[in-house]
């Protein structure tokens, strides 16, 4: 079974009443890039802050490397990296001078410094004044930093928040190096789908401080589906076909559309169309985009919230490539 380097139990924060977080159940895997995902103001900040103790939960159980956060935490926080919201750093220092400061504290070796700097890509700068660095330059010098104590676990809220494509492309390739090349378990927040996706293998998705969706990035694909389009001559009479076929299509713009259908059955269609003498001008697969899954997930968790009726619907328990992540049910 995949150990768990987070889990929490009905983790709770409230806030003058307001459940800003509310019995959230999360199941991070070992070796795992997993996704924090959700609109902002979901909960997400909340979440971090409170897996790194920097509040307290209102109520609720959070475990990390198996022990409990309450009361192992400097234990705990000594094998944790992490860079909340933006980094800081002295401006007038070199990346170097900066690193150093945190070293000290740290009481690693020196040669880390270089190691951390290479591991990000800022070998080259380290001597430049960090007040001259682009935006995705500090970002990298921050991930540096939460790098310096050599983790186990890393945790990122928002890194390529502000940044332009080719600094979102820098952080991204950076984090997805870290399980594979520093052996590195990694959370990483963010509102962007899009992103989430090209580098996390488990994703976790919260509105209004409830988790609608946790599994698998392939799961949730899944979850989206896809449909076939075929475009062909006289629709309409090639409905025939299609029943005799076994098939169920509806009927749009002149196309057959299907939802469920294998490559077995798409092949005996088209077959039976063309004996059938229709012209078949285009077979296609459109997938539904995860950012519309994305959207209606929190839309419909919204309306639950405000007493709809509409829930995100989970299964199995667990944790993935062997036990299955949670999916919880909005509530």
């Amino acid at each position: 079974m995949t150990e768990l380097m987070i889990e929490t139990r009905n983790l709770t924060k409230k806030y003058k009443g307001a459940r800003a977080v509310d019995a959230l159940n999360l199941a991070i895997p070992q070796g795992e890039i997993y996704g924090f995902l959700g609109p902002n103001g979901a909960g997400k900040t909340t979440t971090i802050r409170m897996l790194l103790g920097l509040i307290r939960p209102s109520s609720g159980v959070v475990q990390i490397f198996g022990q409990d956060l309450k009361r192992d935490r400097i234990k705990i926080l000594r094998r944790v990296g992490s860079l909340v919201e933006y980094p800081s750093y002295y401006g007038h220092l070199n990346a170097v001078e900066n690193l150093e400061t945190i070293r000290r504290v740290l009481d690693v070796p020196k040669a880390r410094i270089d190691e951390v700097l290479h591991t990000v890509g800022l070998t080259k700068d380290a001597k430049r004044h960090v007040k001259g660095y682009s935006l995705g330059m500090k970002q990298r010098l921050g991930i540096a930093a939460a790098l310096l104590g050599s983790p186990e676990l890393l945790i990122l809220d928002e890194p390529t928040n502000g940044l332009d494509p080719s600094g979102i492309l820098e952080i991204r390739e950076l984090i997805k190096k870290m399980p594979k090349e520093q052996g590195i378990t990694v959370l990483v927040s963010s509102h962007l789908l899009s992103e989430v996706e090209q580098m996390a293998s488990s994703v976790g998705i919260v509105n209004q401080g409830k988790m609608i969706f946790q599994d698998t990035i392939s799961n949730l694909q899944r979850k989206a589906g896809s449909e076939i389009h075929i475009a062909l001559s006289d629709a309409e009479a090639a409905m025939i076909i299609v029943r005799e076929q076994g098939c169920f299509a509806r009927l749009e713009e002149g196309k057959l559309i299907f939802k469920g259908i294998d490559n077995g059955q798409i092949a005996r269609l088209v077959a039976a169309l063309v004996d059938a003498r229709h012209s078949i001008y285009r077979v296609e697969e459109r997938r539904k985009s995860l950012e519309d899954l994305f959207l209606n997930m929190t839309a419909s968790a919204s309306g639950a919230s405000m007493g709809g009726i509409s829930q995100i619907t989970g299964g199995h328990s667990g944790a993935p490539r062997g036990a299955g992540l949670p999916k919880e049910v909005a509530q």
